[in-house]
């Protein structure tokens, strides 16, 4: 793919950079941002190995542009049209089938702590700070956050985290499982783009099935999910991949996985 003219996109070393809000409109969620990175996503070939979520300026996205609601003419039309947007861009997230990452540095509120909750690594730094953010303009969550935010923190502290908009430290955060570890502020993007370099140059098939293995598992027995990892785990042996990695333990070597073709 390419990514001329595509402001709130590049592709730096099989990582597909995608920026989720940019320091106007104070850092609120860019539709373009949204437009450009569901198109790339979507377009994403063999060349592309892992998704970098990133915030333009101080912040990662401290939500929806309030601003921007507040000057529609229509404001449940211009929210629906607002969400449904955003909405398409988690489902591609949601769906890839590489790692996504995100570089969580300032506040993540709203639309923004949403976002986080869709990286299956998110780094951020002593100065983050995440935060439901809808019941203080007086709205229910987006983006997925009624969704996810009680499976990794749990019912009732899901609730209580989105109904007292609680300001949600960096190291509370990682406690609770909504950042995986806590760098440098000023480090933040670089490590998180080191760290999306690696998955890129790993065993991408295999990190597609991993991750459809855990997105579906929401919906199985474990009966069920145990199926499905002896049937994914049968396949993966005979692909390119599971053949190499396979074969490079046994000869004692480090696996070459830029020798098998990425799946996505």
């Amino acid at each position: 793919m390419t990514d001329n003219n595509q402001s709130h996109v590049r592709v730096e070393d099989g990582v597909l950079l995608i920026a989720v809000a940019t320091a106007e409109n104070g850092a609120s969620l860019s539709p373009d941002g949204m437009q450009q990175g569901i198109a790339a996503l979507r377009a994403a070939g063999p060349d592309i190995g892992a998704v970098l979520l990133v915030g333009e300026g101080a912040n990662f996205c401290a939500g929806g542009n309030v601003h921007g609601f507040a000057a529609a003419g229509d404001r449940a039309a211009h929210l629906l049209d607002v969400a449904n947007l955003f909405h398409d861009f988690v489902r591609e997230i949601h769906g890839i089938g590489m790692p996504v990452v995100a570089a969580v540095q300032g506040w993540a509120a709203g639309a923004g702590m949403s976002l986080v909750l869709h990286a299956d690594v998110a780094l951020g730094g002593p100065g983050t700070k995440l935060r439901a953010a809808y019941p203080s303009i007086g709205f229910t969550p987006d983006g997925g956050m009624s969704w996810m935010l009680p499976k990794v923190v749990g019912l009732a502290r899901a609730r209580e985290l989105i109904l007292t908009d609680a300001v949600i430290g960096a190291d509370e955060a990682v406690r609770l499982g909504l950042l995986s570890r806590i760098v440098a502020d000023d480090e933040v993007q670089a490590e998180a783009l080191r760290l999306a370099r690696t998955l890129a140059h790993g065993p991408t098939a295999a990190y597609a099935g991993i991750r459809r293995l855990i997105n579906d598992s929401v919906a199985r027995s474990l009966s069920e999910q145990l199926d499905a990892e002896a049937a994914s785990i049968s396949a993966a042996s005979v692909t390119p991949t599971g053949i190499e990695g396979v074969d490079a333990f046994v000869e004692k070597r480090r696996p070459d996985w830029g020798s098998v073709q990425s799946v996505h």
